[in-house]
């Protein structure tokens, strides 16, 4: 019987295989074939991009002597264009520094001549049927109208190949970090021409990128709804290819960005790709434009050299209607809860003048709003902490019995009110807090350089203080792993008092590992932003306060 069943069985499962294939798999493949051949039609008919560059490589300084440039500058930036390609490639932000002990500030984009060739070009292509002579990367481009590039002087380059064919490139710059490039093709000849709009920003070099998994670094872009990320090393090991009708793309900085966003309502493929040692996301649109003679076409590409301000960027993304712009500063999957919180500390911060007074008032603000909850929790903890005695009598009296031991603490828990399980909720509150404020501390722009007292002069970064050179009493640096300073000590004292407000636990390996874990955090957080270990200090305090009034009220009945 056994043996006819599984006969049967092996059969009906073969019959099922066969007309799933037959019927469903050989059609989703048929379907996949029939798209992989569109998109390979699609890939072919756009023109590729690519050119061939020099490899010779200089300094800074000279790379921008070596070209003659269009100075720019506005309230936030200062810099160049190169008229050898029409490159927006020289940018430094005028209002922030390299670090808080030199007064030179951030260089962002560089020549692309230059080791830390870093630059923004836009420009046309054609199909190479065609054999025209186009604008590259070293045409050198003819100023008209204005010599420099300021928020109410727009400038113009022309360039004029030998067809006949007139190319234009205006180009505006707003008060902060957008700048608005018109290209422009006259055609003077009787010939019509089929020409491809295009932006790409290249990179000559991979900056070192910390390694953390709360912050994206490389490549990002939105297509459509969908908001993609791309690490450094990911495109080293393939190329990222993807068509999409809106979005926008570029290549992003723990506090800087570059982006570009195409014309809208045209259908273009980006790409982000590693080449010879270079860094590279572009877009091309995919529908050529028609050049009739004696005729012109043009196209509008919007470009950003930004620091990323969170009230800038949010403006761009609503006045400009750029799909999903807030997502250039990485919230993280916690958007919803993480940027919200940013505004109300900014909002203390404008009160105040400190953000880290900023924090210690949401601190007390987050105690505040779950102070039922706590009460809650620490008076179960409290209880249990009394209970102790009659627990330890319990396990005494029924130790060969497990099912009446757990009774008898059942009812105990019963009869007093208490939830042993009570005791996580405090932790479960504060994780989601020191998530956002983690992630907030470390990827806004607004929190870099903000002192808070005393030795804390960036709460976006560590304590620079040491016990191990006596807190700077000692003459000598310690290596980086020594750097535990003053407030990440407060925050392990301020734990330990709290540890011993709560119950101890029964079992003594247990009691020993919770006794540790105080010093054991205090040596994961010393290297973790100031800001967010004074907030964790200051939460300890208050609730520590909160847990001692409730213990001196608490009491219980046993039996």
């Amino acid at each position: 019987m056994d043996t006819k069943n599984v006969l049967l069985a092996v059969v009906l499962s073969t019959i099922v295989l066969i007309f799933w294939a037959v019927f469903f798999e050989a059609p989703i493949v048929e379907q996949k074939k029939i798209q992989d051949e569109v998109t390979k039609n699609e890939e072919s008919s756009t023109p590729s991009i690519e050119k061939i560059e020099t490899s010779n490589k200089t300094s800074r300084t000279e790379a921008i002597k070596s070209v003659d440039r269009v100075k720019l500058e506005n309230d936030n930036i200062k810099g160049s264009i190169s008229l050898e390609g029409g490159i927006i490639d020289d940018i430094i932000f005028k209002n922030y520094n390299e670090n808080l002990e030199s007064n030179e500030n951030v260089i962002f984009l560089n020549p692309k001549n230059s080791q830390q060739g870093y630059y923004i070009e836009t420009g046309w292509a054609s199909s190479d049927s065609q054999n025209l002579e186009l604008p590259l990367d070293n045409t050198i481009w003819k100023i008209k109208g204005n010599t420099s590039l300021t928020p109410n002087n727009p400038i113009t380059l022309e360039w004029e190949n030998k067809e006949g064919l007139i190319f234009e490139k205006k180009i505006e710059l707003d008060n902060k970090f957008l700048f608005k490039i018109t290209q422009t093709i006259r055609n003077n000849t009787n010939k019509s021409f089929q020409f491809f709009p295009y932006g790409q920003i290249t990179r000559n070099y991979k900056p070192k990128v910390t390694p953390i998994y709360i912050l994206h670094e490389g490549f990002l872009g939105v297509f459509g709804d969908e908001l993609k990320e791309m690490d450094y090393k990911d495109i080293e090991e393939k190329k990222f290819t993807i068509s999409s009708s809106k979005g926008w793309l570029g290549i992003t900085d723990k506090y800087w960005l570059t982006a570009i966003v195409p014309e809208k309502e045209k259908n273009f493929k980006s790409e982000f790709l590693s080449k010879d040692k270079k860094y590279r996301a572009n877009f091309i649109i995919k529908e050529p434009l028609i050049l009739n003679p004696n005729q012109e076409i043009n196209s509008k590409i919007n470009a950003f050299v930004a620091a990323k301000e969170v009230a800038v960027i949010d403006d761009y993304a609503e006045k400009l209607n750029i799909e999903k712009f807030d997502l250039a500063i990485d919230w993280g999957w916690f958007y919803f809860f993480t940027k919200p919180l940013f505004f109300i500390i900014d909002y203390f911060f404008r009160l105040t003048g400190n953000f880290g007074l900023a924090i210690v008032i949401i601190t007390a603000l987050v105690r505040l709003i779950f102070f039922p909850l706590a009460n809650y929790s620490f008076r179960s903890m409290a209880k249990m902490k009394v209970l102790q005695p009659e627990m330890i009598r319990l396990k005494e009296l029924h130790k060969d019995d497990k099912v009446k031991l757990q009774q008898e603490m059942m009812a105990l828990y019963k009869r007093e009110k208490v939830n042993p399980i009570s005791g996580c909720l405090p932790v479960l509150i504060q994780i989601p807090f020191f998530f956002a404020i983690y992630k907030m501390l470390y990827v806004t722009l607004e929190m870099r350089h903000q002192p808070f007292f005393g030795w804390i002069q960036d709460l976006s970064a560590r304590d620079p203080t040491s016990i191990f050179n006596l807190f700077g009493l000692i003459p000598w640096d310690p290596p980086t792993f020594l750097m535990i300073g003053i407030w990440p000590i407060l925050m392990g004292l301020s734990m330990y008092l709290q540890q011993k407000l709560n119950p101890t636990p029964p079992d003594p390996i247990q009691a020993k590992i919770f006794m540790f874990f105080p010093l054991f955090l205090t040596i994961i957080l010393a290297p973790f932003p100031s800001g967010l270990v004074v907030y964790w200090t200051i939460n300890n305090i208050l609730t520590i306060a909160q847990q001692w009034v409730i213990m001196r009220r608490t009491k219980v009945k046993t039996v």
